[in-house]
């Protein structure tokens, strides 16, 4: 455990949109994108891309990487090596992956708010098969979003004792 720990203990409940179903998703969406932001925010140098875990997961590597899947799913770019999107290079910056990270996210939201219905087909790269609908994607976004955050909340705790959202 680090010895100087930074008692971040702010909480943020999540929303309470009751408008319509994209407004529910997106706003639960952008509520956990806001968590993981505010996880790598802040981070000092060289932890935020040091492994906290045998895996090697870091947390500046998570944002690199929802930041991949972010587009992947909603601006129909490809990845390429899914792996890689993991791994931040040594020119990556705290600031710099998080400025990438909410302009993909307002991209996005874009694609989303552009969206006359859910059930339609989300936009993504060439690939075998029809594309998800939109409402598919916004439920795995929250999904992967979460899952990672949930990841971000241990790693950051691990560097200098920062809890909350």
């Amino acid at each position: 455990m680090p010895e100087n720990r930074t008692q971040r203990t702010k909480d943020i409940t999540p929303p309470r949109t009751g408008a319509d179903e994209k407004a529910t998703l997106r706003g639960f969406l952008d509520y956990l994108r806001n968590a993981i932001a505010d996880k790598v925010a802040g981070a000092p140098e060289p932890q935020v891309r040091t492994g906290g875990v045998p895996s090697g997961t870091n947390l500046l590597g998570l944002l690199r990487h929802l930041a991949f899947v972010e587009r992947f799913y909603f601006l129909g770019e490809d990845a390429g090596d899914w792996a890689a999107t993991m791994r931040p290079s040594a020119a990556d910056t705290v600031d710099g992956v998080l400025a990438d990270y909410r302009k993909t996210v307002e991209r996005a939201n874009q694609v989303i708010d552009a969206c006359p219905d859910l059930a339609l087909p989300a936009a993504r790269p060439a690939r075998p098969g029809p594309a998800p609908s939109m409402r598919w994607v916004l439920v795995h976004m929250i999904e992967e979003t979460g899952r990672h955050a949930g990841h971000a909340d241990i790693l950051r705790e691990q560097i200098d004792g920062s809890t909350g959202r």
